[in-house]
């Protein structure tokens, strides 16, 4: 990008005002450093370290006030000025005003440009950028030499810890000049040293034997032999004009070990079957045949007790490809009902704002139909106005009468109802004893109408099928144990929605899988809180072009279905599988603690989710002081016994002694969608962000049992 105008706009950087409040508004100089990657801006307060922050943290940036803060605290004369920085994760964005809206619009399309050539570079790419900047911050004189003490506190800072002597060794062996400090070329040398993958460099050894170059045939060999997979010479040809680097090798249609490599890092060969990135699944049955991906007090970024209500909140769960999203209305001033969570000292939105977010960011990650759930406490004047609002906002895109021909008599389809939003309301008996519903909102239930739970035997009886019950998790969870099967019948031709105990007041989860197992379709998780279940949730909604619905197997779509998840008598849904998990290696894994001297202990658990009967966790040795290239070679072996519901989990930890481990990275995918052979599995930050460069090498064989 040697030369590029947006490049050199950041470089150069320039003045933004940065707003956070109605009186506090500062100038502050912003710039992009000399690693093209992080950006710096100045703080007025000397005592307070250089403010930073990475282009790999960016969510998103956007144009005009957007953010709640540009809303609240700037005029509307400003909005072609204005522009936001979200971040992932919890971080505050930066609500920011340039000095004109062409300045605005330069930095909005400069950074997104940044953003975007970051998150687009191959897995070697991002190993190179970063080790060049590890390097960078270990000449602490600038001088473009690295002196011995420099080399250890590289080796430091990409999360290593070696002996000194090993560190003199390897020091020796790239000082080819003697000089006593790394130059150029001997630099080169050490980072060809230490990103040697000795483990590909046996499988390449082995496939390419005969020229010391993998030809068409071997690559065949290896993806049939080793990956399991059909392949052709034809495939086999694509794979060498798209990966091979070295165009005189592309010429003699050879690959070359870094091809090889650069192949085996790429999305089509990574653990995830690539043909699931896509949406694959039949989307044209009735939607309660689907589990859908949903949300709990979807505005909260935090706890439910004084954490802050935010649209953002509803714009990082659609992006994740939530379907179904909660929204709980009270009366607000100026005849404006608010979205909060009611009787706490949570921060209130605007209904309107938050249906605006919903209506622009909707359909982004998935084209298919998004359920709001409103938990209505307004008065009949103020829901007049919730009705207007999601109107005149949401416009053709809400479902407003049945779709079809005639009455309807089942759910429609995801594929039938893509592109819109239906309306249901919660069933909350006690204030429905007490409140008035206006016709102009109650005529918006369209499919899902709420209603209070009298048993199994008076829902087959007295429901319509769109009629769908609201269920606290002990009452779902007891009910999935004792009566599995009858659950899994009553979710055939009705919609179940479940939902977090009251006293989870710090927005903790609790475990969809057993409701999974039962056939429930919303199972709503707090989207806000990272955890073991958000990270199951992702990984069960993976899928499927993260089109945030996945169909249930065919014996939970049949009403006589005898399938029952905790006795597992026989029937079609037994697939006894053994699955075996080599793991192998690890790559650039992050420094946990980020002081300088802190090196990780990694070590890897493979979990396995689905029925109580396959339900299973084994863990490798932990590698004492690397987090940059561990290798184990542990070999663990699974019984899965109904495939199609279970979940795989790669979770890394740093281990310690004294204490629990700490969370590294985690991967989770559906048992189905596992590739076989030699795999590099990606590695997902708590907040479900990719962790650029770090992964896992594994190999995976799946046999009947």
């Amino acid at each position: 990008m040697e030369g590029d105008p947006d490049l050199q706009f950041l470089l150069q950087g320039g003045d933004l005002l940065k707003v956070r409040s109605p009186s506090w508004k500062k100038t502050r100089y912003f710039k992009l450093q000399e690693d093209c990657k992080t950006v710096w801006h100045e703080s007025k307060k000397t005592f307070r370290r250089k403010q930073t922050f990475s282009l790999d943290d960016i969510a998103a940036v956007r144009m005009g006030r957007q953010s709640e803060g540009l809303r609240k605290y700037t005029e509307e004369q400003v909005e072609i000025r204005c522009f936001s920085i979200m971040f992932k994760g919890r971080r505050k964005n930066l609500d920011l005003i340039a000095s004109s809206e062409e300045e605005a619009k330069q930095w909005v399309s400069s950074l997104e440009k940044m953003v975007s050539r970051l998150k687009n570079l191959s897995c070697q790419q991002k190993t190179e950028h970063w080790i060049l900047s590890c390097l960078r911050k270990a000449d602490k004189n600038k001088d473009d030499k690295l002196s011995p003490s420099e080399v250890k506190n590289f080796f430091r800072l990409i999360n290593i810890d070696v002996e000194d002597e090993y560190a003199e060794m390897l020091f020796k062996k790239c000082d080819k000049s003697n000089s006593g400090y790394l130059t150029g070329e001997e630099i080169q040398h050490l980072y060809e040293l230490l990103t040697q993958r000795e483990e590909i460099d046996v499988i390449y050894g082995e496939y390419a034997r005969t020229t010391g170059f993998m030809n068409s045939e071997n690559i065949v060999d290896f993806l049939m032999k080793e990956q399991r997979e059909k392949a052709t010479l034809e495939d086999a040809r694509r794979i060498i004009e798209k990966y091979e680097p070295d165009e005189n090798v592309k010429e003699k249609k050879l690959l070359s070990k870094d091809g090889f490599l650069m192949y085996m890092q790429h999305p089509e060969a990574l653990i995830l079957n690539s043909d699931h990135t896509e949406v694959y699944q039949d989307m044209s049955q009735p939607l309660n045949h689907y589990f859908i991906s949903s949300s709990h007090n979807t505005y909260l970024m935090e706890d439910q007790l004084k954490g802050p209500s935010s649209t953002e909140a509803y714009i990082r769960a659609l992006l994740k490809g939530c379907r179904c999203v909660e929204l709980d209305c009270w009366d607000g001033s100026d005849d404006e009902p608010v979205i909060y969570h009611g009787y706490t000292l949570t921060s209130k939105i605007l209904f309107k704002d938050a249906i605006k977010a919903i209506k622009e960011y909707a359909f982004k990650t998935s084209d298919y139909p998004v359920i709001l759930s409103l938990e209505n406490h307004c008065s009949v004047e103020q829901q007049k106005v919730m009705a207007h609002h999601m109107n005149s906002i949401l416009g053709s895109a809400l479902i407003t009468a049945p779709l079809g021909q005639g009455m309807p008599t089942e759910f429609p389809s995801p594929e039938e109802a893509a592109d819109n939003t239906d309306v249901t309301e919660e069933d909350d008996d006690e204030w429905k004893k007490k409140l008035k519903l206006a016709k102009e909102l109650s005529d918006m239930v369209i499919y899902c109408k709420s209603v209070h739970f009298h048993g199994f035997e008076d829902a087959a009886q007295n429901l319509s099928f769109y009629e769908m019950s609201s269920f606290k998790e002990g009452k779902a969870v007891g009910l999935a144990e004792e009566s599995a099967n009858a659950f899994i019948r009553h979710n055939v031709d009705k919609l179940s929605r479940i939902y977090p105990a009251g006293t989870r007041t710090d927005s903790s989860n609790y475990d969809p899988v057993p409701l999974w197992n039962a056939g429930c379709q919303i199972v709503a998780l707090n989207f806000q809180t990272n955890c073991t279940d958000m990270d199951v949730n992702q990984g069960r909604f993976l899928v499927n072009g993260k089109s945030g619905y996945i169909l249930k197997p065919a014996y939970m779509r049949d009403l006589a279905t005898d399938f029952d998840p905790i006795t597992l008598t026989r029937g079609d849904w037994l697939k006894h599988k053994t699955l075996h998990v080599m793991i192998i290696s690890a790559q650039q894994l992050p420094k946990v603690n980020k002081k300088k001297s802190s090196i990780v202990d990694p070590l890897v658990k493979v979990e396995v989710f689905g029925v109580p009967a396959d339900v299973a966790e084994k863990e490798t040795n932990a590698i004492e002081n690397n987090g940059f290239n561990p290798a184990w070679n542990e070999n663990f072996q699974f019984d899965v016994y109904v495939p199609d519901l279970a979940l795989v989990r790669f979770l890394v930890e740093d281990h310690d002694s004294t204490s629990d481990n700490e969370f590294v990275g985690q991967y989770t995918l559906p048992f189905n969608s596992l590739k076989m052979g030699y795999r590099h599995v990606p590695l997902l930050n708590k907040n479900g962000d990719l962790l650029p460069s770090a992964g896992l090498f594994v190999h995976i064989m799946v046999v009947d049992a």
